[in-house]
């Protein structure tokens, strides 16, 4: 019986982490724990932890973390705080693993805390390139303290390795959203419109900002020049989600409630969509606008065009309907007009995603369940000969 502890800190990682609970749940000879951390605990953020027990699962733990986190002091506040949580957890529940997912500053906290304890970490996402935030660095530092090695693509996979990382421990399994847009039961047109409050077509976007924490320039800048570019676009309608609660999030979260309130004729914000109501309105929508990874990595399989804005996804593979621009009100009002063009669309018609495989979510419980545990917190560095 292998007991595994899948820690989840945000409504993203908890909509890519839920089918493998589920696959894992159903197993006989696995005991799921779920640890339920940061935004999920907080109702600015629309208390997500509800998502994890509306999945049929019980939280066996929360760990609490500072709620205001938009200075880099409270971020490193908070991390001590979620440490000093996270060893009383797995005090209480001692798991033979932990599976955590990318690259946020709560799963730094987690993998750290797990290394002292000398628990094997199974970690989704790793060998990705996102050079505009430091959830680049880290994601490295946590493949660097991990065990088992669930990739993207097969070029994130070889830079893990280039990491140092064991080969026999590292797997390409392609990108866990896909699999939820390809067995979504999506809500149908009507259902989402009015869980929205808003007429949803070709000329909708879904909008998610998130601070490009390595950035120099001003993140409320962004944002500000962001809006000020979907003004130009009266003939859009606009469903924005916050962004996550990193470093000066605030302030976007903010100038996002501002501009709402003066259009809500054809504007509507949203803590947290959850992955349903998300696919939903990705399956009606014109395009997606911000910075999300989501809009790199999962969109491109809903066959709509992704407008990333600014330097927060650097250098990650991208799909050719994804269209990058940079931060600037001028350039950001073309990149919209881009998109909706009729030659982009039929772009995202007929891109190819590089992160999906057929089988992902049997590859990552597999890999999760057939790797030995024995011996294998005491780490070798796979050096590649030249």
């Amino acid at each position: 019986m292998r007991k595994i502890c899948v820690v989840t800190g945000t409504r993203a990682d908890w909509g890519l982490l839920s089918p493998i609970a589920k696959a894992l749940k159903a197993r006989p000879d696995v005991i799921v724990q779920i640890v339920a951390t940061n935004m999920h605990l907080s109702p600015k953020f629309g208390n997500t932890y509800k998502e994890i027990l509306a999945d049929g699962f019980k939280i066996n733990c929360h760990v609490s973390m500072l709620d205001d986190t938009n200075t880099p002091g409270n971020t490193v506040r908070s991390m001590g705080v979620a440490m000093s949580g996270f060893a009383s957890v797995f005090e209480e529940l001692k798991p033979d693993m932990i599976l955590i997912l990318g690259d946020r500053y709560e799963m730094l906290a987690v993998a750290s805390t797990a290394l002292i304890f000398r628990i094997p970490i199974a970690h989704i996402a790793g060998g990705a390139i996102s050079e505009g935030a430091y959830d680049d660095s880290i994601r490295h530092a946590i493949t660097k303290m991990s065990h088992i090695h669930l990739t993207e693509t097969e070029e994130y996979r070889q830079r893990v390795i280039q990491l140092g990382e064991e080969p026999e421990r590292v797997f390409n399994t392609g990108a866990i959203g896909i699999h939820n847009i390809i067995n979504a039961p999506f809500l149908s047109h009507e259902e989402i419109e009015k869980e929205i409050g808003l007429k949803i077509d070709r000329n909708t976007l879904m909008v998610t900002f998130h601070p490009a924490t390595l950035d120099e320039s001003d993140p409320g800048e962004q944002c500000a020049n962001l809006l000020a570019a979907l003004d130009k676009h009266p003939e859009c309608n606009v469903i924005f989600s916050y962004p996550n609660n990193d470093t000066h999030g605030r302030v976007i979260i903010s100038l996002i409630e501002e501009f709402v309130g003066k259009r809500r004729e054809r504007c509507v914000v949203f803590p947290s969509l959850g992955i349903l109501r998300y696919l939903s309105v990705l399956r009606y929508a014109g395009a997606v606008v911000g910075n999300s990874s989501s809009g790199i990595v999962e969109v491109p399989s809903m066959k709509i065009p992704t407008l990333d804005i600014g330097n927060r996804q650097r250098n990650r593979i991208a799909a050719s309907s994804v269209l990058h621009c940079g931060v600037s009100q001028e350039e950001i009002e073309r990149g919209i007009a881009t998109v909706l063009s009729e030659e982009w669309r039929e772009k995202a018609r007929n891109t190819v995603n590089p992160y999906y495989q057929p089988d992902t979510l049997e590859k990552m419980v597999n890999a999760i369940m057939n790797t030995p545990l024995e011996g294998i917190t005491m780490k070798h560095f796979h050096d590649i000969k030249q």
